[in-house]
């Protein structure tokens, strides 16, 4: 893709405003807690000390709209905190411009590196630097800067506790990921109606398992029902699969495939009826026809031998997600074991050893780290040169649009300087035509604030235009005329914006020369899953291994890692190197068929203490072997082979092991990796 394209693009991705559900609710307990700590602040201390508080408050009600599984009070507590902590040591160092640069430098690297943590985790940090660059600004002396910092801590925790006094639906968000995953199973069960080999996005499934991690504290109110549907969701979908699947003994047409369409349309139903149960906190009400149709006919099965026993499986994995999906009004029992999810103190060990890996030099975090480090600092240094005034804005724009990848550093550029612009306008409008007093503007700010928090999940160039009236009538609080605002922070923003946008030119961190890599993670990871399936024959532990049940979570983080490296990849102004768009095409079918398969033959896992299949051990190594030395050649830009896997299957050719699907499995495996491999042969230079 040219830079031409490249930047329409992302120009387009950043001001388009995007269709959400909004939550007005929400959006007014983040005005009311901003409102409340402006309104005190400003009459028990004055304007400076109201901008203090409400940068504190205004970022506090921010993290609550993240998506994030922890608690929403935990999130603004540690905004508050982290803001005033900044906000301190900032100003002990303002007075001294060379030693504020360098905790300008160290403090912004390590926001940089705290997207290794997560997208929230990066946002709080990066809004941090941002906002300290104004607050720093505020006080006249240590004590006023402790009393500051003491207000920006007293906005979040003003935040936390209208979290916790007004929730707006309690356990929204867990409910909404539980109940998407099963509506994504229904959707997957229609769709094999009619394509039997129709693929499946386990986005929602891993959402679901993210969602039901829980800390200790909400383990002893999470509501009953959202603790076992996600689990049998994820045990129905290999069932749904086999029964579809002609490989797995039903015909493409007659009687059997009719009953199979039958069973697939009515565990559709049923989902989709616990799906809203669950997202409503409501009665199950599956719709009579498919219980009907879910019950064996009074004529005797159609279906025999495998399918007959993935019917009888489907239809008591759908008895059980009924049965867990009904809320009760018990909401303190506790049923299974849930997922841990460490608190914010437990959680410390394991972001340093998240951030610890990313120190490396060919890192799109360590080299975004490195990237916002320098333009932060030259912004402040050009900020501070230019006789503008208002120096800061440069540095906080560009912090704030700077992201790990080309398309939403960008997007973000052109969307912050959008917003800005008609930010700005409207609140020199507004203040021209009204003068409005220090009250009238505090309440104007809230005002923006509320339309912040309504328009976050728009898009970002929407949620900019609040933002920048949020901050003109603000400072005009503190009795800062619009004059001395408006051409500053126009100039400014766009000044930080290009720097931005040139930082990333200069210093990229491509995603389109790490896509083999990427795909090697997929190959290696579906290897492994399709061994440790093939071992439960040889060894059988039931369709309930642990082992399996790993394997494929980490062939679905592979996955999607493949996926977002390959959607981040298409906007990028650099020519594929390795893999044409064909190749890459070929290349996700041929493993999708792979995982497909690998999917079918864990289905008929055998039952724990069944007869082991000695063949299957075989199979098994040379599965991993094979996978695993194919995604080393292929990171090395060597031809895959598959030697080893083809002896054993060629083994099979004249006396093929005694199941229904060992040996056919084995040869649609053996299959998908030469489509591969085919796939790979066009960019692949040959072996000398």
């Amino acid at each position: 893709m040219s830079w031409l394209r490249a930047l329409k693009g992302t120009a387009r991705s950043g001001l388009t405003v995007e269709r959400k559900r909004l939550e007005p609710v929400g959006a007014a307990r983040g005005a009311l807690g901003l409102a409340l700590v402006v309104g005190v602040s400003l009459a028990l201390f004055g304007p400076a000390v109201a901008v203090s508080s409400a940068f504190g408050a205004f970022q506090a009600a921010i993290a609550t709209f993240q998506r994030s599984w922890r608690p929403r009070p935990t999130l603004a507590l540690a905004s508050g905190a982290s803001l005033a902590v900044s906000t301190f040591i900032g100003y002990l160092t303002a007075a001294h411009d060379g030693l504020f640069l360098a905790l300008l430098l160290l403090w912004t690297f390590l926001s940089g590196l705290a997207w290794a943590a997560g997208p929230t985790a990066g946002l709080i940090a990066s809004s941090n630097v941002a906002m300290m660059l104004v607050t720093v600004t505020l006080p006249t002396s240590v004590a006023t800067a402790a009393g500051h910092a003491a207000v920006i801590f007293a906005g979040g925790l003003v935040q936390a506790a209208l979290v916790a006094l007004f929730p707006v639906r309690r356990w929204g968000a867990q409910r909404d990921a539980l109940a998407d995953a099963l509506a994504a199973e229904a959707d997957y069960a229609r769709r094999l109606r009619h394509d039997p080999v129709a693929p499946f996005d386990p986005v929602p499934l891993m959402t679901a398992r993210n969602a039901a991690a829980v800390t200790p504290r909400q383990a002893r109110r999470r509501p009953p029902e959202l603790h076992g549907s996600r689990g049998l969701a994820e045990r129905i979908r290999p069932v749904l699969a086999s029964l579809a699947d002609p490989a797995g003994g039903v015909p493409g047409k007659g009687p059997q495939r009719a009953r199979v369409r039958e069973l697939l349309d009515a565990a559709a139903s049923v989902l989709d009826a616990a799906a809203h149960a669950v997202r409503h906190g409501e009665p199950v009400a599956p719709p009579t026809p498919a219980l009907d149709a879910l019950r064996t006919p009074a004529t005797g099965s159609v279906l025999t031998g495998p399918p007959r026993r993935a019917a009888a499986r489907l239809t008591a994995l759908l008895g059980d997600v009924l049965e867990t999906a009904e809320p009760h009004t018990e909401t303190s029992i506790r049923t299974g074991v849930a997922r841990s999810r460490p608190t914010l103190l437990r959680l410390a060990p394991l972001v340093l050893a998240q951030v610890r890996a990313e120190l490396r030099h060919e890192s799109p975090v360590m080299r975004h780290a490195i990237r916002v480090s320098v333009v932060t600092a030259g912004g402040y240094l050009l900020g501070t040169v230019l006789p503008l005034g208002h120096g800061y804005w440069a540095p906080m724009a560009s912090v704030m649009v700077m992201r790990p990848d080309f398309s939403q550093t960008y997007a973000r550029s052109v969307a912050r300087f959008g917003g800005t612009l008609v930010g700005v306008g409207l609140a020199t409008a507004v203040v021209r035509s009204a003068h409005p007093g220090t009250y009238l503007s505090a309440g104007l700010a809230v005002l923006c604030a509320f339309g912040m928090y309504l328009l976050m999940r728009t898009g970002y160039a929407a949620s900019q235009v609040c933002v920048s009236a949020y901050v003109v009538f603000l400072l005009g609080t503190a009795g800062e005329g619009v004059d001395q605002t408006v051409r500053e922070r126009v100039l400014l923003t766009l000044l930080g914006g290009l720097l931005a946008m040139l930082a990333y030119a200069v210093y990229p961190a491509w995603e389109t020369p790490r896509l083999r890599g990427r795909l090697a993670d997929w190959l290696e990871a579906i290897g492994r899953y399709a061994s440790v399936v093939a071992a439960g024959y040889a060894d059988p532990a039931g369709p309930a291994d642990p082992e399996v049940r790993e394997a494929l979570l980490r062939t679905r983080a592979a996955r999607v890692a493949w996926q977002e490296a390959l959607e981040r990849a298409a906007h990028e102004p650099v020519r594929h190197r390795g893999l044409s768009h064909a190749a890459v095409e070929q290349a996700e079918h041929a493993l999708g068929e792979f995982g497909r398969v690998a999917m079918l033959m864990e289905a008929h896992l055998p039952d724990r203490g069944a007869d082991p299949l000695p063949y299957a051990a075989a199979l098994a190594e040379a599965l991993r072997r094979s996978t695993e030395r194919g995604a080393k050649e292929l990171r090395e830009r060597e031809e895959p082979d598959w030697a080893e896997l083809r002896e054993t299957v060629d083994a099979w050719s004249g006396e093929p092991p005694d199941h229904f699907l060992l040996h056919k499995g084995a040869v649609l495996l053996l299959e998908s990796l030469d489509e591969l491999a085919t796939a790979l042969s066009e960019t692949t230079p040959s072996r000398r």
